[in-house]
């Protein structure tokens, strides 16, 4: 008498739940911004006190500042979503030249500007050589609120351009030289410039240093 087939074993059940493949997302397309920063805005989206910062100007998600520029200073930011792109514009070692148009208490001789050329020897250093050459009164909009001079004192503008990115290198720069700073005005990084943004205004280009 034959015997009855054995039921199969059954197999043990899992128990860890099925895991779901999830498609990543695709990386977002590179951005860059250029930002006419007015004075007395910092260069970041939040501030615990309220003070001015970049989402008063800026509405765009995921961008972020690549370099910083001063409170108390005005004119180009870059912003950008890209770290690669950030870290070309921002490190130093890159040394891509910054533009400003700084206006300084005094009139300067050819001996202070040869001392901007030459490297200036600061607390943390000294700088390297940088372009600087007088510059006629330019055309900027009116600093709100109005640069305070003294009257008893003459001012000029000064066309500087570093390749460092020190905590604020030109405001000492000018001062180790004996000419103090009033407006500061950065008009130019790498090949990116204002070019007639007025304060709070952005326009987007190519994400790319040529």
């Amino acid at each position: 008498m034959s015997r009855p087939p054995r039921p199969a074993p059954s197999r043990p059940h899992s128990s860890k739940a099925a895991v779901r493949r999830v498609a990543k997302a695709p990386p977002a397309e590179p951005r860059l911004l250029l930002l006419n920063k007015p004075f007395d805005v910092l260069t970041q989206f939040n501030d615990e006190q309220g003070r001015a910062t970049l989402k008063d100007f800026v509405d765009v998600p995921g961008v972020y500042p690549a370099g910083r520029l001063d409170r108390d200073s005005e004119g180009l930011l870059l912003l950008t979503n890209d770290g690669g792109l950030q870290a070309r514009i921002a490190d130093p070692k890159h040394k891509l030249a910054k533009t400003y148009w700084v206006q300084v208490e005094g009139e300067p001789s050819d001996a202070q500007l040869q001392q901007l050329r030459d490297g200036v020897q600061l607390n943390d250093g000294p700088t390297l050589p940088a372009e600087a050459r007088l510059l006629e009164t330019p055309e900027l909009w009116q600093r709100n609120p109005p640069v305070r001079f003294r009257k008893s004192i003459p001012t000029a503008w000064l066309e500087l351009v570093i390749r460092e990115g020190r905590n604020r290198q030109v405001r000492r720069m000018t001062a180790a030289v004996g000419l103090p700073t009033l407006r500061l005005v950065r008009v130019r990084i790498g090949p990116f410039s204002l070019d007639g943004l007025q304060p709070g205004q952005w326009r987007e280009v190519p994400a790319r240093l040529d």
